[in-house]
């Protein structure tokens, strides 16, 4: 009994630890088996928050005894909701990816406001994620766990996009509350065409859907009829749009949030340009049912077969090269800073302007790349590609799915949003990337530099991991198996976090002061006499000048000879 209940309060403690504000922030991409070079599939998540910490979430496995029932601890604000049955058995989880290789991210896009609450309700999205990868073996196993729960106990959350995969499928489920007065939800699942990839960004993506085609589209018995109630559709049901009756898109759903599909699209797609007026929010209505005419595509195919590093640079954007560059205009300051602190609109006398919402963005506390392998048993074939902070700076460290431990760097409760650690990869990346933020296209060449080396070193290590735990799986040795994974992944881990404190160490020495200290290969040169010699003072590029000048007119102007 003792047992039983450290188990709740630790259940407990884990679902407030992962209760941080996630929502309005997040970008997922999905990608087929058919659209990788290996033929792993993949799906990507980042989770960005103010408030959240980063860190990697584990659950063991474990046995219950029937009859034991399951908080549900909504995992935006730590709130308890009710209480479910829990299951007999429960999957191990590393983060959002369980020891069947079935991986889950999300992003909110909220929808029609009267769905976004239900009194009674106790499932919320979060704790659908969790549980969902707790009890299934594949993805489609994990859509009948999610929509069954919320048929049954309620939908507590606001519309939300769901990303899918397991070492076969992946899936996009949509899913929005039916609001007070009828208990659940309605919702669409897709599987993304083998060869194709797919994403979400905060804005409904799913439009209409093929309703006699199980294998490829699952859906609420009731997702056209209830929006006939509602008075919200009264067309052919071949023409109901899931995106279009219960999120519609407007600027702000095609300018701070379909537009981070269209640029990971972008990076590896060719065609893209056409729908760059619609991202700039620039959403047309024509046709008889006055539905957007100019939406992306829900997927597309690249234009070659990716590899887990090209899904790491789908996460790795700042809208370079499109017409939301955010090094171009003069928010970017004199060093190319494609940042803006929030919030993300202001106003100027009447006019509301925006500040762009880029993939890459400040406030991330972790992201992943899931890669799901069928050719190998799940521990070994499982990879969640963990990393902390923003997505363009972060270094994706591979997490085995059938590790048994998190890495000190990683672990909850080393450190936390208000408390400083030494060994926190949280912090330790937050001190390189808030220092770059300062000289940015100085000093970000430096950090990419190290963050190449690492993921390459990684994506070399691998094959050779995968042999070895195979050869040990393989004879029977499960349990060495497991523990060389585990190993291997908190050494990663922990020597990637000791490598970016000597990165660190490294930006203050060479760009203190504004100075730029002269280096080769990252040796500092001496004087003769071991002195370092006179530094590079770049100063500001000349546009930059222009603008003081502009701004400040006569005021800085020398008058006769300067004297020193």
């Amino acid at each position: 009994m003792i047992k039983k209940l450290q188990h709740v309060v630790i259940l407990s403690l884990l679902a407030v630890v992962w209760g941080m504000q996630l929502t309005f922030g997040c970008t997922n991409f999905l990608i087929s088996k058919g659209a990788t070079i290996d033929g792993s599939t993949m799906i990507t998540y980042a989770a960005d928050s103010h408030v959240l910490y980063g860190e990697l979430y584990y659950q063991p496995a474990q046995d219950y005894p029937e009859g034991t029932l399951r908080d549900i601890v909504e995992w935006d604000t730590g709130k308890f909701l009710g209480r479910i049955p829990q299951v007999l058995h429960t999957n191990s989880v590393v983060g959002n990816m369980n020891e069947y290789q079935v991986a889950i991210g999300e992003t909110t896009y909220g929808g029609r406001e009267v769905l976004q609450k239900q009194s009674g309700a106790i499932m919320d999205y979060g704790s659908l994620i969790y549980v969902a990868l707790q009890r299934a073996k594949t993805a489609r196993e994990a859509i009948e766990v999610m929509t069954s729960l919320v048929e049954k106990y309620g939908y507590a959350s606001e519309g939300e996009s769901f990303s899918i995969s397991d070492p076969n499928e992946v899936w996009i489920l949509e899913m929005i509350g039916k609001g007070e007065g009828d208990k659940g939800a309605v919702w669409v699942a897709q599987r993304i065409p083998d060869g194709y990839i797919c994403g979400h960004a905060n804005q409904a993506r799913i439009t209409t859907f093929p309703m006699s085609d199980p294998a490829n589209c699952l859906f609420a018995k009731d997702v056209i009829s209830f929006a006939r109630e509602k008075g919200w559709f009264d067309g052919k049901n071949k023409d109901f749009s899931f995106s279009d009756i219960y999120a519609p898109v407007d600027f702000s759903g095609a300018r701070f949030s379909d537009a981070r599909v269209f640029a990971g699209f972008n990076k590896v797609c060719s065609g893209m340009k056409q729908y760059e007026d619609y991202v700039l929010g620039n959403v047309k209505h024509d046709g008889e049912n006055k539905f957007p005419s100019n939406r992306m595509p829900l997927w597309v195919k690249p234009d070659k077969k990716l590899s887990v590093q090209d899904v790491m640079g789908m996460m790795r954007d700042h809208f370079e090269g499109t017409a939301l560059d955010m090094t171009k205009d003069i928010g970017a300051g004199p060093f190319k800073l494609p940042y803006r602190w929030r919030p993300l609109t202001f106003k100027v006398d009447s006019a509301e302007y925006v500040n762009e919402r880029a993939i890459s963005t400040q406030q991330t506390g972790f992201s992943f790349v899931a890669q799901s392998r069928s050719w190998m048993p799940n521990p070994i074939g499982g990879i969640n590609w963990f990393g902390v902070d923003d997505t363009y700076s972060t270094c994706y460290v591979p997490m085995y799915c059938g590790i048994t431990q998190i890495p000190e760097c990683f672990k909850v409760g080393n450190g936390d949003m208000l408390t400083y650690s030494e060994t926190s990869a949280f912090w330790t990346f937050n001190t390189v990337s808030n220092f770059t933020y300062l000289r940015y296209d100085a000093m970000i060449p430096d950090v990419i530099k190290v963050q190449k080396r690492l993921e390459d070193k990684f994506a070399a290590l691998t094959p050779g991991v995968d042999a070895a735990a195979l050869n040990l799986w393989n004879a029977g040795k499960k349990s060495e198996a497991l523990q060389f994974l585990t190993d291997f992944s908190d050494n990663q881990a922990n020597g990637m976090t000791s490598e970016w404190k000597k990165l660190s160490q490294f930006l203050i020495v060479k760009f203190m002061d504004g100075n730029i200290k002269k280096e080769k290969n990252g040796v500092f040169e001496r004087t003769d006499t071991g002195m370092a010699p006179s530094p590079d003072q770049p100063g500001y590029p000349e546009s930059w000048k222009k603008e003081v000048v502009k701004e400040t007119g006569d005021h800085l102007k020398m008058i006769g000879k300067p004297s020193h």
